[in-house]
């Protein structure tokens, strides 16, 4: 298996999306690219090989298929704890593998996510 980084950013409406959509995907820098973005803008990254790399055989434009509808809610079910332990006062780094780019927090109907492979999976639901 690669040891390429990978990432995948998803945005969600409810109002507006069926399922979360891949607004972003890339290997190597660009993949890079895609997690700083995420980092800098304060948007929780989730990381886990195995949903990055089922996530980037996706196309951009592309709503998640049912078959990873639990992937997705998933992650985002961690990224909601992490945010209400954060809020609560206990700062846990947030998803599991690699520490780096630990998953922030942000619980708004509209959200980003991003997948990113590392030995790890980015998600970003946005502010």
């Amino acid at each position: 298996m690669s040891k390429e980084k990978k990432a995948v950013a998803l945005k969600y409406n409810l109002e507006q999306d069926l399922a979360p959509v891949v607004i972003a995907s890339g290997y190597g820098a660009v993949a890079e690219r895609i997690i700083n973005i995420a980092e800098e803008r304060g948007i929780p990254v989730y990381r886990d090989d195995s949903a990055a790399s089922m996530m980037c055989m996706l196309e951009v434009g592309a709503n998640i298929p049912e078959e990873l509808y639990q992937v997705v809610a998933a992650i985002y079910v961690q990224i909601l704890e992490t945010a209400n332990k954060i809020k609560d006062g206990g700062s846990s780094g947030a998803g599991s593998g690699s520490g780096a780019g630990s998953k922030r927090s942000s619980a708004a109907p509209q959200e980003e996510k991003t997948a990113t492979k590392e030995s790890a999976h980015e998600e970003i639901p946005s502010s």
